[in-house]
């Protein structure tokens, strides 16, 4: 029978500033469908995904989100926590297993996410560095492995090597016996190094674009697409994972620019939506309890304080993830 029991969540009620769109309150908690876990949330991470959805920005993802208003009522993308009931066909989780991964909805104290966007914690991994490996993880290995192609010995850069995603790009990467370079501002430059590049580059004082590369990993966008494409060496690959921000439909004109253009001309641009595969939360979760990744976290918070973590991360200088603890 569906439970009267209720919870706290974050409810955005409009696209705009967190501060503006969210309001915390008591709603009914969820109950797990049919393929779905219902997780007692221990930790979220906060993530440009979630900065979009609330402002509905860019303009053309509101054909997704909601025309008028979000769509989704409860925000929020990557979770961490204790399994408190699964629902019909679940074969994976039980009650009390400690779990990860993507459910929407995460800002919440209780949130049922489907058990194929889950994989379990390791047992020496805290909540909040679980929390931390879904998006920004996720982005991060299939930027490397599956569209970049990294390989032993490739001259990689990663640009934004500092942020969410960045931080682990960069360990990913030089896991593989690549020669990783790192740009970051100043104050970034000893953790790029600590977290395995070879080269950590300021952006303020050098300028990596005169060199080239097998493989540029671009979290930033801020190349133009004709030095993106003189940076490479023969054959080298640039994968786009993220582009200019702002307007209505940024940064889609660059990806489909760099798309057309790198066909027309025969250069590599890619660009990739992440794909919340089981399989590779699965990979990340061994990669984190073997130490062959660390998550850095800039800062945790309490759930009260979601909206101005969010407006903290779009100011764009946190270093590695923000952390709600709940």
């Amino acid at each position: 029978m569906p439970t009267t029991a209720t919870m706290r969540a974050y409810v955005q009620e409009g696209y705009g500033a967190p501060s503006a769109a969210y309001r915390l309150t008591e709603i009914d908690r969820p109950d797990p469908g049919p393929g779905e876990v219902l997780v007692r949330v221990r930790a979220a991470s906060l993530n440009p995904y979630d900065w979009h959805f609330a402002t509905g920005t860019p303009r053309f993802m509101r054909l997704t989100a909601g025309l008028r208003g979000p769509k989704y009522r409860v925000p929020g993308a990557d979770l961490a926590g204790v399994v408190e009931a699964v629902g019909p066909d679940v074969t994976r989780f039980a009650p009390g297993d400690e779990v990860f991964g993507r459910g929407g909805g995460a800002f919440a104290e209780f949130r049922a996410a489907k058990e194929r966007s889950l994989a379990a914690k390791p047992a020496g991994v805290p909540f909040e560095d679980a929390a931390a490996l879904p998006i920004a993880g996720l982005t991060a290995l299939q930027a490397v492995r599956d569209h970049g192609e990294v390989e032993a010995g490739d001259r990689v850069l990663v640009n934004g090597a500092s942020g969410g995603v960045g931080t682990f790009t960069v360990q990913i990467a030089a896991s593989t016996g690549a020669e990783v370079a790192g740009v970051s501002s100043t104050r970034n430059l000893d953790l790029v190094r600590d977290l395995g590049a070879e080269r950590a580059i300021d952006y303020t004082a050098d300028d990596p674009t005169t060199e080239r590369w097998d493989v540029v990993i671009d979290m930033i966008g801020n190349w133009s697409l004709r030095t993106c494409r003189r940076m490479l060496a023969d054959d080298g690959v640039h994968v786009a994972v993220s582009g200019p921000k702002g307007g209505w439909i940024r940064p889609l004109p660059r990806i489909l620019r760099g798309s057309i253009g790198a066909k027309l001309r025969g250069w590599h641009f890619r660009s990739f939506t992440t794909a919340i595969d089981s399989d590779d939360l699965e990979a990340l979760a061994g990669m984190a309890a073997e130490g062959a990744i660390r998550v850095v976290v800039d800062r945790t918070l309490p759930l009260d304080r979601v909206p101005e973590g969010l407006e903290y991360l779009a100011e764009g200088h946190a270093r590695g993830k923000v952390i709600v603890t709940i």
